[in-house]
């Protein structure tokens, strides 16, 4: 039998679906009061929100309307379609975005078509490897250190004990003492340095439940920077495969640094937020979900002079910093086959922890 009309039409229809969510770039469709019918995966992860909630909302709940793309989109409308170039997109978080836009009317409907290219992308892979290569450098380096270190430290606390053994005078094991802290703390601090070594413990994760727990941990930091905290929580997040102990580390890492640098800050605020993102490529590995951890402040942004630097070890912003937690931060996200992300400005700092919703075994564990 062949298909009858109907068949063909439905079959097409579910085809372009499929294509449609699979395609790599933010594809709209807008009405003709701009109003928003449908956007793919890409779109959802583009915008960090989600289609169930955009769907009905104007375009103005994307991202601010410019006038250039205002008289562009009337003349889609009339029938003229266009692609502006580098256009600068200014969410409603206050982020911003270049991308390349185009739009066309869609034949026998009165609908646009807005297809958005993020020329980010590129440098946001090129970001990844650059961090990917700066870690693996530090890495070897720091080993190498560690074991330099490490080494005649322990010979130094070894001979420490013996001396304080040989000593007559009691009062004079005071200095031995200090010897030895010294010592152990110089060979904690390498430790911290070289980051987690143990084998993951896997798990099933909640995210929201993970985050309520860094968010009760860390009180007396956001009670000192008189800081209000906000959730931002997706509830259609899926839980996620991760060692719960080291994610808690590495966030707790990254709110304290966000309380730091409220200190003084007036009406300072930090936000959790959730989000799940699809099609998303992380290392290479295009995944179809993923879940997004976000810690976002209100604070004065992060130096210019720094920022290339955060993720290096021993740099530091602040006078008394270690310059480690975001270093060790990074790598607990890496050992989790993720990433970390941040964007800032004055008014607004935000590092993204995007996370595989599965975990592939560790390479030699």
């Amino acid at each position: 039998m062949h298909p009858t009309v109907t068949e063909s039409a439905t079959a097409q229809a579910e085809l372009a679906q499929q294509a449609l969510e699979h395609q790599p770039s933010a594809v709209l469709v807008i009405s003709p009061s701009w109003t928003l019918k449908l956007m793919n995966p890409a779109a959802e992860a583009l915008f960090g929100v989600s289609g169930s909630r955009a769907l009905g909302e104007p375009l103005d709940a994307l991202f601010h309307c410019s006038e250039a793309v205002v008289a562009k989109l009337k003349e889609a409308a009339a029938g003229q379609s266009f692609t502006l170039r580098r256009e600068s997109l200014r969410l409603r978080s206050g982020a911003f975005l270049v991308v390349d836009l185009t739009c066309a009317a869609i034949d026998g409907s009165e609908d646009l078509l807005l297809e958005a290219q993020p020329l980010d992308r590129l440098q946001r892979i090129n970001q990844d490897d650059r961090l990917i290569n700066i870690q693996e450098t530090t890495v070897s380096l720091v080993r190498s250190l560690a074991h330099e270190v490490k080494n005649p430290l322990g010979g130094i606390r070894g001979a420490a004990q013996l001396l304080a053994h040989e000593l007559e005078q009691p009062e004079l094991t005071e200095y031995t003492s200090v010897i030895i802290r010294e010592c152990d703390r110089l060979t904690q601090l390498v430790d911290n340095m070289l980051g987690p070594s143990k084998p993951l413990n896997i798990a099933q994760i909640n995210v929201h439940r993970l985050l309520e727990h860094v968010a009760r941990v860390a009180m007396d930091n956001l009670a000192a920077a008189e800081a209000h905290l906000v959730r931002d929580y997706d509830p259609s997040l899926p839980r996620i495969e991760a060692d719960e102990d080291l994610l808690i580390q590495a966030l707790l890492n990254v709110v304290g640094n966000a309380c730091t640098a409220l200190q003084g800050v007036a009406d300072a605020q930090i936000t959790l937020r959730t989000r799940p993102l699809r099609r998303f490529t992380i290392h290479g590995r295009q995944h179809r979900l993923v879940a997004s951890v976000e810690v976002e402040d209100n604070g004065p942004g992060i130096p210019e002079q720094l920022f290339d630097r955060i993720f290096y070890p021993m740099i530091s912003g602040t006078a008394n910093g270690t310059g480690l937690g975001l270093a060790i931060t990074q790598t607990i996200v890496r050992r989790h086959q993720g990433m970390i992300e941040c964007a800032s400005r004055p008014g607004r700092t935000a590092f993204s922890i995007i996370l595989p919703l599965t975990h592939a075994r560790e390479e030699g564990k």
